[in-house]
């Protein structure tokens, strides 16, 4: 597993920074989502016909792990990528000791074939298990045939683990197109991105990890953090606990979208 994170680092490092920030950076046509939209036009969808309130409720979204109106509340999700790995029990023993809920965007090749009991345990104790790809090859880079074996792979194992299938996918370097959303939407798999990065790939260093993570935190935020690399893990107590000081509330992504839900082939961020 350390080769596997220093495969990763090393891509990261030569070609994750510029892709980041032209997939991130509004210098493409990309099209994505805030929460706060989502939740305003399921609002609007659900809204009476006479303008008067609706039931009490209907905003939140409830989880194993509570249940919150991010409406109302100072929402925060916390998302890791590339796992399951060998950190990753020591994340879910401090995620349970927290009480705070996660998204996990999961690797196949190497990482759910290697740790099934950790993805099991995700599921189990309230978490949201996605797809990251199965060898997180670059989507961009692949033909219709590759990106469909590519999500559609970890989609059937997650759901063979879990017993539920993924709605949720993180394409590799956040980069994606239009034949990438296409195939997404026919998997049924809506694409979320991050507004949050502390490239944890580049250093070991926890103290910086969590600098980086609080001076990008703001509501509604999507954190983006991989459980694979050695600094990273060390850095999320200090890390939930610095947020929950501030008042933030941490989600899942399905919880930060609720009473809306995220479409397949639709980007979100």
């Amino acid at each position: 597993m350390k080769k596997t994170g220093t495969r990763l680092r090393v891509l990261a490092t030569f070609a994750a920074a510029a892709s980041l920030s032209l997939a991130l950076s509004g210098c493409t046509k990309l099209e994505t989502h805030s929460p706060s939209s989502v939740r305003n036009a399921a609002d609007a969808a659900d809204a009476p016909a006479d303008g008067k309130a609706g039931a009490s409720g209907t905003r939140a979204r409830a989880g194993a792990l509570g249940t919150v109106d991010c409406a109302h509340a100072k929402c925060i999700a916390l998302t890791f990528d590339a796992g399951p790995s060998e950190n990753s029990a020591r994340l879910l023993d401090i995620l349970k000791e927290k009480q705070v809920p996660a998204t996990f965007f999961l690797l196949g090749k190497r990482h759910i074939d290697t740790y099934p009991e950790l993805v099991r345990r995700m599921a189990d104790e309230g978490h949201e298990v996605a797809s990251h790809t199965w060898t997180h090859k670059i989507l961009t880079d692949a033909g219709p045939d590759e990106i469909r074996e590519e999500l559609e792979r970890p989609n059937k194992e997650i759901e063979r683990l879990t017993g539920k299938r993924p709605t949720l996918m993180r394409p590799p370097q956040g980069r994606t197109d239009d034949t990438v959303h296409d195939i997404s939407r026919e998997l049924g798999l809506a694409e979320v991105l991050w507004t949050v990065t502390a490239k944890d790939y580049r250093t070991t260093d926890s103290d910086l990890i969590t600098e980086r993570v609080l001076d990008q935190a703001s509501r509604d935020g999507i954190i983006l953090l991989h459980d694979i690399y050695d600094g990273t893990v060390p850095a999320v107590p200090g890390i939930i606990d610095a947020l929950k000081k501030r008042g933030y509330v941490f989600v899942t992504v399905p919880q930060l979208l609720a009473p809306g839900k995220a479409e397949p082939g639709k980007v979100y961020r």
